[in-house]
């Protein structure tokens, strides 16, 4: 039982890290992108469709992440060379998603999918209790990790992750430097993208491999909200989503037990959550301030 659970909190946590991850860098630069949701489900279409039509897991997962950097590549334009809102241009990005991906999909409802098959590694993933749990997940979710691990160096170790941090804080001085921040914008944008669209398309082609329209369910919105729960902290977002994943699957688990809570309480526990989690961070202002990019949110325009 206990096995059981696990696995099932570590491919609902999955598509969590992966979207929430790239939306730490790209808030990192300064930038608020509400389309999370948008860009994964975007990434989910794609990565069924191509799955299906090509026979190759791989090619759909490279599907949708690409899909989720070309839509992003959409907000990036909007935002950072015609410095439209960007909060209003997010909410926009994500009914522009949410509509396309039932347009593109709707041929492909009721298909059976291919899932992503799960690593094998001799003498490994046949140990009991760990063996499925460290050695037996599909590659996505071993790439989460190394894309937490990847960020967390990048920003805190490198030129290139000092650059991003300085355009967050501070695109004037930044752009005063010489640095060019609307290019970092770009490429932080469209790493945000790749990393939604990921995360969309596992839930497509690993987490239930199907099309439905709306299949992300409002996982882009928990994923902006993992960024703030981690404090804009790259290993920080792991744990979030981990725990996220915990009370998303508890659905699944507590009618079978018997305890007598209603499936509609169930359903709206991952969002309730994530509403007073977002509460409680709000009362720890020194906290948000310390973290948080200065700049974000705010357009960038540079001296003429």
């Amino acid at each position: 039982m206990l096995e059981a659970i696990i696995l099932t909190v570590i491919t609902a946590a999955t598509p969590l890290l992966l979207a929430a991850i790239g939306e730490l860098v790209v808030e990192r630069s300064g930038v608020l992108n509400l389309g999370v949701e948008g860009m994964m489900v975007m990434g989910a279409v794609a990565g069924f469709a191509l799955t299906n039509t090509t026979g190759s897991t791989l090619l759909g997962i490279a599907g949708g992440l690409v899909a989720g950097a070309l839509v992003s590549l959409v907000f990036a334009f909007v935002t950072q060379t015609l410095v439209a809102n960007q909060v209003a241009s997010g909410l926009a990005l994500t009914l522009f998603g949410l509509g396309l991906s039932g347009l593109l999909g709707e041929s492909f409802v009721g298909t059976p999918g291919i899932k992503l098959p799960s690593l094998d590694i001799p003498g490994l993933s046949d140990l009991p209790f760990v063996g499925p749990i460290l050695f037996g997940q599909d590659i996505l979710v071993y790439v989460s990790f190394a894309l937490v691990a990847f960020v967390s160096w990048m920003l805190f170790r490198t030129r290139a992750g000092l650059i991003i941090r300085a355009v967050g804080d501070n695109h004037g001085s930044a752009h005063a430097l010489g640095y060019p921040v609307i290019l970092v914008r770009y490429l932080t944008i469209l790493f945000g993208g790749a990393c939604a669209g990921l995360g969309g398309a596992y839930l497509s082609v690993a987490y239930t491999p199907l099309w439905v329209e709306n299949m992300t369910s409002g996982r882009g919105w928990i994923a902006l909200a993992l960024v703030v729960f981690a404090s804009w902290i790259p290993y920080r977002v792991a744990i979030g989503a981990y725990l996220f994943g915990l009370v998303s699957i508890l659905q699944l688990h507590a009618q079978p037990l018997g305890l007598g809570v209603p499936s509609q309480f169930l359903s709206m526990l991952p969002y309730l959550v994530t509403i007073l989690v977002l509460v409680i961070i709000s009362l720890n202002r020194r906290t948000t301030r310390l973290n948080s990019p200065a700049c974000l949110g705010r357009p960038f325009v540079p001296d003429r």
